[in-house]
């Protein structure tokens, strides 16, 4: 049943916690934790699967204000069959011209990426809101990247910016290997970096160890650490596998 969209919100798990529980674990993190502040995550409130895949991949190698642009279109272009604010079903999707979905701005590979992306959750390869919620990360990530188009970096992103999920570290991840290199390597600031200077996920993952449970917060503040680096304001990760 479709939904209206929602704001986003807080996770659903006690950051409070993982903050005391990584502070304590890890003194170099702790540094970090001080310098970069409250943690503020938010994760998008009551997205099913369905709708959160389409927007990771309208959102996949474009600028955040053009991709914005182009799933705003896409929804509103749904509003006399879903109605005004609600989002389209995987049935309304794949039975939609391919017309509409160029007219929204829509790549051919796009195109082809939502209708699989819709076929699947139709058939049930891509979880109910509620399936997904009783699943493993890694029984998610199993099911999600038999998507077109869907790698386990998005899913990964998925589980921390929508399903509030803990304990995920995207290893893969550029901002968080190079968090992690300015953290606990030796990247300083204002360093031009090179493949060579980012962490490599063995290393990463052998400290993570100790961050488990809360290995998605540890990630979010490794964020902010290229953040703290550059003299910005916080930037949320891309959308690209």
């Amino acid at each position: 049943m479709p939904r209206p969209i929602s704001s986003p919100r807080a996770p659903r798990y006690d950051s409070a916690a993982a903050i005391a529980h990584l502070s304590a674990a890890d003194p170099k993190l702790a540094r970090l934790i001080q310098r970069a502040g409250p943690f503020t995550l938010r994760v998008a409130s009551a997205q099913s699967p369905f709708e959160a895949l389409v927007e990771a991949i309208i959102y996949q190698q474009l600028h955040g204000k053009a991709a914005a642009t182009i799933h705003r279109r896409m929804l509103d272009s749904f509003a006399e069959v879903s109605g005004p604010g609600v989002h389209p079903s995987a049935h309304d999707l794949l039975d939609c011209p391919n017309e509409q979905l160029r007219a929204a701005g829509l790549s051919k590979n796009k195109m082809l990426a939502l209708r699989d992306l819709a076929a699947k959750t139709i058939d049930g390869t891509v979880p109910t809101l509620p399936q997904i919620r009783r699943m493993s990360d890694e029984a998610i990530i199993e099911h999600l990247t038999q998507v077109r188009g869907i790698g386990r970096w998005t899913v990964e992103m998925m589980l921390i910016f929508r399903l509030s999920r803990p304990d995920v570290l995207p290893t893969s991840d550029y901002g968080v290997r190079k968090g992690f290199s300015l953290t606990f390597g030796k990247l300083k600031p204002g360093d031009k970096v090179t493949p060579a200077d980012l962490a490599k996920p063995a290393d990463m993952e052998k400290r993570a160890k100790r961050w488990h449970p809360w290995c998605s917060v540890a990630s979010w503040y490794l964020w902010r650490a290229c953040d703290l680096a550059a003299g910005k304001a916080m930037v949320l990760p891309g959308t690209k596998d």
